[in-house]
Formats: structure tokens, sequence, C-alpha cells
């Protein structure tokens, strides 16, 4: 089941989303994902997919989720990615470029559909798009480094 199927108000919420209630399970990390977190992941036929339920620890002055988040969200997304496709290699960011679409609203799911374009011997090229229900808020591009060759 997807987000958006539960969201008839495309993503807006009234009552909070459980992610562990639908399939989701919570990535335990203690360094600063840790203090933004969670960070939950779900296999699904297409691959791994990650999101965040926003709080109020993540806005910004105007009340909605800061976008040093997103970014921060969009990078452990496509790490993530990266990491898996390329089973559990260890990588490091070497670009990330993001493009904010929509504001992002306090206590709103945010998933990451992220793709691999394409890899080499030692980079990984990932795009992804960052939404709420059927909503695009951030589309991200970027390159990873794979630190541990063949």
């Amino acid at each position: 089941m997807d987000v958006s199927d539960l969201n008839p108000n495309n993503g807006r919420q009234s009552a909070p989303f459980d992610p562990a209630s639908h399939g989701w399970v919570s990535i335990a990390d203690d360094g600063f994902i840790g203090l933004v977190g969670p960070i939950w992941q779900k296999s699904t036929e297409s691959g791994m997919r990650f999101a965040f339920l926003s709080d109020s620890k993540h806005h910004n002055r105007r009340g909605v989720v800061h976008g040093g988040m997103i970014m921060t969200f969009a990078d452990r997304a496509l790490g993530m990615t990266a990491r898996h496709h390329t089973g559990n290699k260890p990588h490091a960011t070497i670009q990330l470029d993001v493009q904010f679409l929509d504001a992002v609203q306090i206590g709103e799911f945010i998933e990451s559909r992220a793709e691999v374009v394409r890899q080499t011997r030692s980079l990984i090229f990932m795009k992804a798009d960052l939404i709420v229900g059927t909503r695009v808020v951030a589309a991200a591009n970027g390159i990873w480094k794979i630190l541990v060759r063949e």
C-alpha cells in the first residue's frame, strides 16, 4: 500500500501517519541521522524505498520543513539506494543538487523515489523525486563515489 492511498487530500493528513503500521522499518543510526531521523525503509518490488516523517524538530521560521532536512534526507536516501545497488559497498557523496518544488508541512510523510541513472567502476549517478502522497516536493540529482573497488 502506498502512502498516497491513505491520503485522499494529496498527502496532507488529519491523523498522524504511523510508518511501522504500513510496513516501514526504522533504520537505527546513532550519528547525525539519529538526531534528525528516524529514516524509514521499505522493500518493494521496484527496490528499497526510504522515507521520513516530518516532526516539529524539522521546522524552519515559516513553520514548514527546513530545506536542510530535505537535503539531508535526499543525501541519505540516494546514498542508501546506491549502497543497496552495489551490494553494500561504502560510498561518499561528491555532488548533490536539490530543487525545492513545494513546501512540506510538519506531520507529512516524505518518500524518496530514487534510481541509479548510470554506474561506472567508481561512480554512481543518481536521481530521485521526493514525494508526499502524490505531490512531488523536491527533486534531487547526485554523484556518489564508490570507495571500495572490486
